[in-house]
Formats: structure tokens, sequence, C-alpha cells
């Protein structure tokens, strides 16, 4: 039997989770998110602390409450201000505060954080020692399993374990190493292998800590085969290209019972992004998250078109999602609608 985490949030709690994935989970694709898995823990793009500190603290943590369970990611390296902007999270009402130690991006690594932090655990772990003393809600990290071409799992194990002497009991972990030199972010998510089996290493050598998995995984029944081995699992890019996964996700991994009506998260997403633009958000802001939703289905090809059309974008009009559902839905859907 999986074990429970030290403090109130189940372990079952990290079952389904997004990735924070950056120019892609800002609120309003949470918001559609939330939608199509009513029970997934959401991740926000890793906001940097410097954009706390120095920056405009409501424009990158405001958020709507429909999305909870929802946590705060941080990218940093100063314990003084991932402790102030953790302090900043909880406030805000976030449910969990997640430092990020697996981005490979060039500017993290000028920044001396993300991945670079895995050569530095015991900074790592001083870091998320001032975040626990700054708030109450759980402290994670999200890690990957080494370091350019390092594949010893000795590495991670004592990553891992120098975070874990923290009292740090959740981890989320991308099953492949990072490479800084000589690799995009891109190129980062696709070439250095999935070692799948290295991960659940981790989770036999720390019994009492939360493991969710991530990386390369975007069908239902590989998450339910990897959930026989972790707590949890995290899907990435699937949930951008792909978001109905999501909705077929929830059903398959026991979440919620069927998959939300189209025309239910259609009329909500249009009441959303009425209130919206009303207080000034452009549309396209408001709706890119959903270009990638009907994917498969026919017409979806004009359904992007017709959300990405720019003329049609200018007038900040959320009746644009009836004119993109209307060139995709079949007569008898919408005649229902």
């Amino acid at each position: 039997m999986k074990p429970e985490p030290p403090f109130d949030a189940p372990a079952s709690a990290w079952r389904l989770c997004v990735a924070p994935m950056i120019d892609v989970t800002d609120r309003h694709c949470r918001y559609f998110h939330r939608l199509l898995a009513p029970h997934a823990r959401l991740y926000t793009e890793m906001i940097t602390t410097g954009a706390l500190v120095h920056g405009d603290v409501a424009r990158h943590l405001d958020f709507d409450t429909a999305e909870h369970p929802v946590a705060l990611q941080l990218g940093g390296s100063e314990p003084a201000d991932l402790a102030h902007a953790a302090r900043l999270g909880e406030q805000w009402g976030y449910d969990e505060i997640n430092l990020n130690c697996g981005c490979p991006s060039e500017r993290v690594q000028k920044g001396a954080f993300g991945a670079c932090l895995m050569a530095e655990p015991a900074l790592v772990a001083d870091c998320i020692k001032a975040m626990q003393d700054a708030v109450s809600v759980p402290v994670t990290v999200k890690h990957r399993l080494g370091l350019d071409y390092d594949e010893s799992y000795s590495f991670v194990r004592d990553f891992v374990g120098q975070i874990h002497d923290t009292g740090c009991r959740v981890f989320i972990v991308h099953a492949r190493n990072a490479v800084l030199k000589g690799l995009s972010p891109k190129d980062n998510r696709e070439i250095p292998p999935l070692r799948y089996d290295v991960a659940a290493r981790l989770v036999a050598d720390f019994p009492d800590a939360v493991f969710v998995l991530n990386g390369g995984l975007a069908q239902p029944a590989q998450c339910q085969q990897a959930l026989q081995t972790f707590h949890g699992v995290m899907v990435g890019r699937a949930a951008w290209h792909t978001p109905g996964v999501l909705s077929a996700l929830s059903v398959a991994l026991g979440q919620t019972s069927s998959a939300p009506d189209d025309q239910h998260v259609l009329n909500a997403m249009m009441q959303y992004a009425a209130r919206q633009t009303q207080a000034g958000v452009p549309l396209r802001m408001v709706i890119k998250g959903m270009l990638g939703w009907q994917s498969g289905r026919p017409g979806a090809r004009r359904w992007r078109q017709t959300l990405s059309d720019a003329r049609q974008l200018t007038a900040n009009d959320p009746r644009v999602l009836e004119r993109a559902w209307a060139a995709l839905a079949p007569p008898a859907v919408q005649e229902q609608a």
C-alpha cells in the first residue's frame, strides 16, 4: 500500500496533475482545464521570484476560485526570495507551492535556477526549508532524473534524499535527464530517453514520500499502468495539444463517472470569456487553450481556424466560440444547442 503524506492532503490529491507549462497554463487555460477535469491538480506557469518581488503581484497570482486545487510553481534560488514568494502564494490562496528544479531553458540557466539546481541539492534543501517555514501548505519539488548525460541513479537518489531530509514529501519526477548545453527546451522534452524504471526506484527507496510521474504520458491506459507504481501522473503537452484527453483521463482514473458534456463546457467558457473581455482581457488570451480541444473530430481544422482568425478575435466577442462550434458540430448537436 502506498503511504499517505504527513499533511492534510491525501496522496490521492496528486493522482492526476496538469503540468506547469510556460506560455500555456495561465489562469484562462487552467479555468478551461478545470471544466474538463473537475478533480485534477492544476499548476501555474513557472513564476520567477523576481516577478513577484519586483513586479505586479496580482497580475501573476490572480486566479479564479474554480481552479482549486491549484499549485503555484516558483522559479528561483534565493531562499529569502522564495520564502517571500511562497508566502504571497499562500496569501493568494494556492493549495501548494512547487519549486522548479527541472526547466533547462537558457533563460533559467542564466538565473541559476530550474534544472541547474539539481547540481546543488544543499541549496535546494535550504530553499525548501525557507518556504516550509513561511507557509503551511505543502511545499513540493519538480525535478529531472539527472543532468546532461550522467544517468547514474545515485545522482537523483542523493538529490531526493537531501530534499527528503527537510520534510518534503511530494516529488514530481520528469523521467528524463535535462541536457543543459546543446538541446533546446523542446528537444529536452523529446530527446533524452524516458527512464520510468529509474523513477520507480525512488518510490521504493523513499516509501513515505509521494511520487508523481511526468514525461511522455498521454494515453489513459499508459497512465493507469503508471499508477500501479506511482501515486500520481502529470500530463504535459498532451493537455495543450489535445485537451480532451483530460476528460478521458478523469474517467479512466476514477475521478469522474463520465466526461463533461461538450455543450456545457462551451457555454461555461463563453460565460467566462464574457466576464474576462469585459474586464479588458483580450479574447485571444482567454481561448488559446481551447484550440486543440476538438482534435480528431470532423471540422476540427475549421474550429482552430475560426478561433485563430485575427479579424474575428479583434472584436473581442465571445460569440466567436459559437461560430467555431457551428462550423464543427454535426446538425444533430447544433439542434440540441
